[in-house]
């Protein structure tokens, strides 16, 4: 079956088009799968954008999440159709978190393909076990209500 994904990136200065991928957000229509995962390195996090407070990103990458898996915590965009809410998450914006281009591809594990994606785009071989990336949902969901 045929999905899109798009990365999601962390740009610290938009003046500088500078970007970090910390994230994958994928939509598989015909098997109703649209979910987003994220993985942050702490180390290269820091190196890249030291003035980025962690706390208040792993909480913005959460509504993301939140959205793509249709949270009604997330607020009104989390209940549109799962394709309306993957063009809204991919949506050009210019903020520290924006979304990069959309690309497609084929596979009968949407799950798994997205887990190679974040292998793939994101996470970093041979990190070590402290700068291991996190998903922002195992953080507390502070204003997520």
């Amino acid at each position: 079956m045929w999905y899109r994904y798009a990365l999601v990136r962390v740009v610290p200065r938009v003046e500088r088009g500078e970007s970090l991928n910390v994230g994958v957000v994928l939509f598989a229509p015909e098997a109703a799968f649209l979910r987003a995962r994220i993985a942050l390195d702490d180390a290269l996090l820091a190196m890249f954008a030291p003035d980025v407070s962690r706390a208040d990103l792993e909480r913005r990458l959460s509504m993301l999440i939140g959205v793509a898996d249709g949270d009604e915590r997330c607020g009104a965009v989390a209940s549109l159709p799962q394709s309306d809410r993957f063009h809204w998450l991919t949506s050009p914006r210019s903020t520290v978190i924006q979304p990069g281009p959309v690309h497609v591809g084929c596979t009968s594990d949407p799950a798994s393909e997205l887990e190679q994606l974040l292998d793939h785009f994101v996470r970093r071989a041979g990190a070590p076990a402290d700068e291991a990336p996190t998903d922002p949902r195992d953080a507390p969901q502070e204003g997520v209500a």
